[in-house]
């Protein structure tokens, strides 16, 4: 496997690695499709953040609920897909090619998974905002994207929920293109903000005069410490009552 040049400086949300056709791939690794479609892959894949969240508070483990890990777990994998999506769209035009098939992630028990992909990007570049956000909404978001909240809401977590983390994934990646590439931000901020207003994200949060972006839903994370008392993050709903 070869790293996708350029995506790894931004940081490990951003890293990607090529897996060209033919490749062999090491037996550590799956496919999204796999986390997807196997309950017993899905399943794995929340017990191991239920775990690491139970240690962090220092926790049993029991006392985390499913709901919960299966939410945090769910917003650190399609931050996986939407960092470097986002960031080669709003660098040059191109969508990558993220077929849950052919897109592939290593189960690390903690950090952000490792992630290969098969095609490094769609051959043709669309430089209008509009157009290219209809064809991130309909390749990335209403794809793989949707096929991953599918599975996750069969734990018991509700759509709007996973939606929510979709969105908080996306303003979070648009934040830090905005640190590492101001010479983006134009586009960035553009190209955020049109993938906001349409399906499947309308609906999902806002952006205040500042320009921070606000969920309308949580995460759920802050149910992993003793008595629901933990923080919760800063563009949650419940930010604003909790201070």
């Amino acid at each position: 496997m070869n790293t996708v040049p350029g995506l790894a400086a931004l940081g490990p949300y951003f890293a990607v690695e090529h897996h060209p056709a033919g490749a062999v791939i090491p037996p550590s690794w799956r496919t999204f499709e796999d986390l997807a479609t196997d309950p017993d892959v899905l399943r794995e894949r929340v017990g191991t953040v239920r775990h690491g969240l139970a240690a962090i508070g220092g926790l049993p483990e029991e006392t985390i609920e499913t709901r919960v890990a299966a939410s945090v777990a769910h917003l650190g994998v399609t931050a996986r897909l939407i960092s470097p999506a986002l960031a080669v769209a709003a660098e040059s035009g191109l969508v990558l090619d993220l077929a849950p098939g052919e897109t592939w992630w290593q189960p690390v028990s903690g950090g952000p998974i490792p992630v290969s992909i098969h095609s490094p990007q769609f051959a043709r570049s669309v430089s209008d905002i509009e157009k290219l956000a209809a064809r991130l909404a309909e390749n990335v978001f209403d794809g793989p994207i949707r096929a991953l909240g599918e599975a996750f809401a069969r734990l018991s977590v509700s759509r709007q929920i996973l939606w929510g983390n979709v969105a908080s994934a996306l303003h979070g990646a648009a934040t830090v293109l905005d640190r590492e590439r101001p010479e983006w931000t134009d586009r960035t901020r553009a190209l955020t903000a049109s993938l906001r207003h349409r399906a499947p994200l309308a609906g999902t949060g806002e952006v205040d005069t500042q320009g921070r972006f606000r969920r309308r839903s949580c995460c759920l994370i802050y149910r992993a410490a003793p008595g629901g008392s933990g923080p919760v993050c800063g563009d949650c709903v419940l930010a604003g009552n909790r201070r």
